[in-house]
């Protein structure tokens, strides 16, 4: 199944840039990508997936080839769930299905509690559907703090984006993402990086930091409460080498990960949407949710 358009959504800043394959007729698959990467990051794993479908990959804010915030507006959660939400009015979809690596997955998780009514599957890529913290009232300030102080830092700084030869780009990123070979890291580069006369330089928004500062962590009740609003079939696959393996590799702890699993399993039963074996690509008619990990 080949690329068939690439789009700009027009949004209040500027637009929302998209990549479609196959046709609008057809059912829709939200594809979101990870924290700092793009939508190229679903090239390789579209063209596997069913093709009765309509898979559109979106470039979140800050991100690929969509516009910046504007200055003084700071990257948080819930405005990456109102890109999604945006996206939809924009095709003048009713019901969707959502497939989000990673950070990706956790805006499709909080966006499937958020309009339960509008997803129908949601596929969560080495992610979980909400971010829980076991210590969520002692770090939450912490993390807001430091949001606010590298967007400050960035916009005081005027400093402009660095210029590199494709080779030391590609380098940098390799380096800094283990888990990447490089065939994936030039694929993100491509739509991740502008040509220059010197180079390239990056076209992500410089006031992106690290991903806990943008987050909206939630306690045990709170996710307990969120969760209970879902009405889609849940897969959650998890990765090997994934989050908690290379880009956490320093913690060790991963008993709120763990809790989320419990979780979930135990409020999809008590909502009576039982575990399944399977999820069927044209969809069977049940809730169910499925985890699986790279050891099967």
């Amino acid at each position: 199944m080949g690329l068939l358009s690439e789009l700009k959504l027009a949004v209040p800043w500027g637009h929302i840039a998209v990549k479609v394959w196959g046709l609008q007729k057809n059912p829709p698959v939200l594809c979101l990508h990870g924290w700092l990467d793009n939508a190229n990051s679903f090239d390789k794993l579209i063209p596997f997936l069913p093709k009765d479908f309509c898979y559109v990959a979106m470039d979140f804010g800050g991100h690929g080839l969509s516009t910046h915030y504007s200055p003084g507006l700071p990257y948080y959660h819930h405005n990456f769930v109102s890109e999604v939400r945006r996206v939809v009015s924009a095709f003048k979809w009713t019901r969707l299905s959502l497939l989000g690596h990673s950070f990706g997955g956790v805006v499709g998780g909080l966006f499937a509690c958020m309009f339960p009514e509008m997803v129908d599957k949601l596929i969560l890529l080495d992610s979980t559907p909400l971010l829980m913290d076991l210590n969520e009232v002692e770090n939450i300030m912490t993390y807001r703090r430091k949001n606010i102080e590298q967007t400050l830092k960035v916009e005081d700084s005027q400093k402009p984006p660095g210029i590199f030869s494709p080779e030391e780009m590609l380098h940098e990123l390799l380096t800094k993402n283990s888990h990447l070979n490089e065939d994936c890291g030039e694929l993100l580069l491509q739509r991740g990086t502008t040509k220059v006369a010197e180079g390239l330089v990056l076209n992500r928004d410089q006031r992106l930091s690290w991903p806990q500062y943008s987050f909206d962590f939630m306690g045990k009740e709170l996710t307990m409460h969120s969760l209970r609003r879902l009405q889609a079939s849940v897969l959650i696959i998890k990765a090997l080498d994934g989050y908690y393996d290379v880009r956490r590799e320093n913690d060790l702890n991963k008993a709120s990960f763990l809790l989320m699993l419990d979780i979930l399993r135990s409020t999809l039963k008590e909502l009576h949407l039982p575990a399944c074996s399977s999820i069927h690509p044209r969809g069977a008619g049940e809730k169910c949710t499925r985890i699986i990990t790279a050891e099967g």
